[in-house]
């Protein structure tokens, strides 16, 4: 599977906020706060900023935010403005649907897999022993969890009670310039 292994603080520095791919880190030693320019050797320049770019900054924004391929997202887009409704909501709604973004990032089989309300994912019981799992039940107790999941850190279980509404999304994304985007 492709995936981007380069340096993610490049990325945050690229988009000039914290995307937070590096989990707690980003909060304590994050190089923006060091180096708020993009990277590259003439980030110092100041150009008048077209449509198209202000489009395509917020689609790599999102692409970044939730770990996705140029052309998973393409299909996700497709997807989305099939569905009847608000295409920028529904196409959010299938970003943080995936198990991956369910699960926090933990490894699982098929990342890209769609979770429905009523659907319960939970830890395989000879991998609950695993120091990982361990520290990470522990951490679910203290964190606060989003309103359309609801959790269980003894069992190792997630529920999912509904799918998210954009309110619900706390991705600093602006949907409408991702269609606009795509709608070229």
């Amino acid at each position: 599977m492709a995936r981007y292994s380069g340096p993610v603080c490049r990325l945050c520095r690229r988009e000039s906020m914290k995307l937070f791919l590096k989990g707690e880190k980003c909060l304590t030693k994050c190089t923006l706060e060091r180096r708020p320019n993009p990277p590259g050797m003439h980030q110092q320049r100041r150009r008048k900023v077209s449509d198209y770019a202000l489009q395509l900054r917020e689609k790599q924004k999102a692409r970044r935010y939730y770990g996705v391929l140029e052309r998973q997202m393409a299909n996700y887009f497709e997807a989305s403005a099939r569905r009847t409704g608000v295409t920028g909501e529904a196409l959010l709604q299938r970003l943080e649907a995936r198990l991956d973004n369910v699960l926090y990032g933990r490894r699982s089989d098929i990342p890209s897999m769609a979770v429905r309300p009523g659907d319960t994912v939970s830890i395989r019981e000879r991998s609950r022993e695993d120091q990982i799992f361990k520290d990470l039940a522990t951490w679910a107790k203290s964190q606060s969890v989003a309103r359309w999941l609801q959790t269980d850190p003894d069992k190792f279980e997630i529920s999912v009670l509904q799918l998210p509404t954009r309110d619900q999304i706390e991705t600093q994304v602006n949907e409408q310039l991702i269609v606009e985007h795509y709608s070229r």
